[in-house]
């Protein structure tokens, strides 16, 4: 069609195609930013379960290394972490669980992290409303069972754990990662 015009059908055809380009490019970009704004979410939630797991071990690494006939001292009467009562030092408590729990408590709370890093008294770092328990099962005489709990961003299946329970929001967003440590008994034949 060398230097004929087009038909008056034809015309305006092009800015038809541009605006439905535009509205699929806008729709495309939209569901970018929601599938971003929920990877961040899922991100941040699997950073709060390895300050969990971390927490864990690390109870678990204090009772194992335990003299087995003190174990019994880290049984917690409540969760430790977000809530409870601490300790100013430490150091200063009489026993070797007493001391274990307190650090375990100001860990779950964040207290190890620097202190620019807070927002008005609270600490940031470890999980939100983080807090850990240590129960034996009953009829167990060696065996532990150690929980850290903590407030989660979305709602899934409400965990079978007692360790924090009706201290969030909703039981729906509690998260919980629990570990039992048995420890052997030396003087059993």
């Amino acid at each position: 069609m060398n230097g004929q015009r087009c038909p008056a059908q034809a015309r305006g055809t092009s800015m038809i195609e541009v605006l439905v380009t535009i509205v699929i490019v806008a729709v495309g970009m939209l569901g970018m930013a929601g599938l971003q704004s929920r990877a961040h979410s899922l991100e941040f939630e699997s950073y709060q379960r390895g300050q969990a797991l971390i927490l864990l071990q690390d109870m678990l690494d204090r009772i194992n290394n335990s003299d087995s006939a003190n174990a019994a001292g880290y049984v917690t009467a409540s969760a430790l972490g977000t809530g409870a009562t601490d300790a100013t030092d430490c150091t200063t408590l009489t026993s070797r669980a007493a001391i274990d729990l307190c650090e375990w408590s100001k860990a779950l709370k964040g207290s190890a992290e620097a202190a620019t890093n807070t927002a008005g008294a609270a600490k940031q770092g470890a999980m939100l409303d983080g807090r850990g328990c240590v129960t034996q099962p009953s009829g167990t005489t060696n065996t532990y069972l150690v929980a850290v709990v903590w407030q989660g961003m979305t709602a899934t299946v409400p965990p079978v754990s007692t360790c924090g329970q009706g201290s969030y929001s909703s039981e729906s967003s509690r998260r919980v990662v629990s570990a039992t440590v048995v420890l052997p008994d030396l003087g059993a034949n």
